[in-house]
């Protein structure tokens, strides 16, 4: 399993409370076959009407992989397609003030962490990035801070989230495929499988 103890890389502010899945990647993108391909049209349809001048699109911000965000991060639709968009463009981890339940689960499913942090503190990093948007930062699990530049902030997760990263076993189908060998023999012990497979021949 592949632990994730801390993320470090550029970091790119998101300014905006309430961003939705639809916002992240509109619907129209969502008949995909497959994920990839999702991350040229993360927020597709903001950075059209700011037309250049959307985070995702300046130049100072290109290869950042902490995207820096507001309250309720994620909220709307279920869609898997949003993390999935943002993972394909390069992030691979989230600092916030919240984030939607089930945009979080997804996040966690696929290794991406996302931390919460009060306004204050991430006002001061959204400010930092924007003067300094080729410096790296660090996200550590460990000590629960992000780092930048002289300066640290305190972020939180959930204990359970987090002992996942720490440990290396957020990857659930990671799990099952290393333990294949394990999961037979129980279910060769157990009586209704083998019934199971006598009424289907």
């Amino acid at each position: 399993m592949s632990q994730v103890k801390s993320v470090v890389g550029r970091g790119i502010p998101l300014m905006g409370n309430d961003i939705d899945t639809d916002r992240i990647i509109p619907a129209r993108f969502l008949r995909c076959v497959t994920f990839d391909g999702l991350g040229a049209q993360v927020f597709a349809d903001d950075r059209t009407q700011l037309n250049g001048q959307h985070p995702f699109d300046q130049p100072q911000y290109q290869g950042a992989e902490i995207l820096v965000v507001n309250r309720n991060f994620g909220c709307g639709s279920s869609r898997e397609h949003a993390p999935q968009a943002i993972a394909k463009w390069g992030i691979k981890a989230l600092v916030g003030e919240s984030f939607a339940e089930i945009f979080f689960g997804n996040c966690v499913a696929m290794g991406i962490p996302c931390v919460t942090a009060n306004p204050t503190d991430l006002q001061q990093l959204q400010d930092w990035l924007a003067a300094n948007p080729q410096t790296a930062i660090e996200l550590n699990l460990e000590t629960l801070q992000v780092n930048f530049g002289d300066a640290n902030i305190p972020v939180t997760m959930g204990g359970g989230a987090r002992n996942m990263f720490l440990s290396g076993t957020w990857d659930a189908c990671g799990q099952l495929v290393a333990q294949a060998e394990q999961i037979r023999q129980t279910a060769s012990k157990l009586p209704y499988v083998a019934w199971s497979r006598a009424s289907s021949v």
